[in-house]
């Protein structure tokens, strides 16, 4: 299976509107698209992860779009965000995971809060087929934990072909500080983490660590997608990179925008498992 993460950097002060980060990142998407079976973005690309005072105004309406998934025939009413890229998904025929974006919701939810980071998986034909909202909100009171909604639901499951050949777990950022997410994520059947981030470059050492040791512990493909140049006055860390099941960095990208491809067997997940039967000894 042939993966690219695109690792997308915007510079600080930049006037790009929603519309125009969508185009460029679907532009993206486009030259490596035919070339590869699955495609990952970053987190919060559209409206930059630390640029909390733009949220509101650059957030998507994700109401239709989260009706249609799993359903066949229905097209959704794309917001700015993702309507290029379920064009560019549908035009090169490849699994897209569009990292996240943020998401606007008529009704508020459990703890009043009309936004979510939500993330959005789309078929070769442009179609839904995976939705996560990002259940761990950095901040420590403030930022995401201050103006959005904690998402509930672990998301497992199975990915069209061409990238059907794992079942992969979503997650973003923050999540991967939390290795119970991905035991669960584990016991529910994952063989693939897919993780967008917009981790920042003070801490880009523990975004590193954390990835392999994900990796490690689960015996699982990690794919690890940050974003690069800087949100708000915040340095982000970069460093996407593909990660084996025995913790091996396949591929890792630097500080600036770059694209990495690499070739992953998925059989290697059941040769770990089975030279290195760690699971089977788990207590708890």
């Amino acid at each position: 299976m042939r993966i690219a993460l695109i690792q997308l950097a915007y510079g600080e002060g930049s006037e790009e509107s929603v519309e125009e980060r969508a185009a460029r990142a679907a532009d993206l998407v486009r030259e490596v698209g035919r070339d590869h079976d699955l495609v990952v973005l970053p987190e919060l690309w559209s409206a930059g992860g630390f640029a909390i005072d733009d949220w509101q105004e650059r957030s998507q309406d994700l109401e239709t779009v989260r009706a249609a998934e799993g359903t066949e025939g229905t097209e959704p009413d794309w917001p700015p965000a993702l309507a290029p890229l379920a064009e560019a998904a549908k035009e090169t025929g490849v699994v897209l995971h569009t990292g996240s974006v943020v998401e606007r919701t008529a009704e508020p939810g459990e703890e009043g809060r009309h936004l979510s980071n939500t993330s959005v998986v789309l078929g070769p034909d442009g179609r839904v087929c995976a939705t996560y909202r990002k259940i761990h909100r950095f901040g420590f009171g403030s930022g995401e934990p201050r103006l959005m909604e904690a998402g509930t639901e672990l998301v497992i499951g199975d990915l069209p072909a061409p990238a059907d050949a794992l079942t992969v777990g979503l997650s973003t950022c923050y999540d991967l500080r939390f290795p119970e997410l991905y035991r669960a994520q584990l016991d529910l059947g994952a063989q693939l983490f897919l993780i967008p981030a917009a981790w920042p470059a003070a801490r880009v050492e523990a975004w590193r660590l954390l990835a392999r040791a994900r990796a490690i512990e689960d015996q699982c493909f990690v794919l690890a997608c940050n974003t690069a140049g800087t949100h708000a006055g915040v340095e982000m860390g970069g460093h996407s990179a593909v990660i084996d099941p025995w913790g091996t960095v396949l591929a890792e990208a630097g500080t600036e925008q770059e694209i990495l491809s690499v070739q992953i067997d998925p059989a290697e997940v059941a040769r770990a498992r089975e030279k290195f039967p760690v699971l089977a000894d788990r207590r708890l």
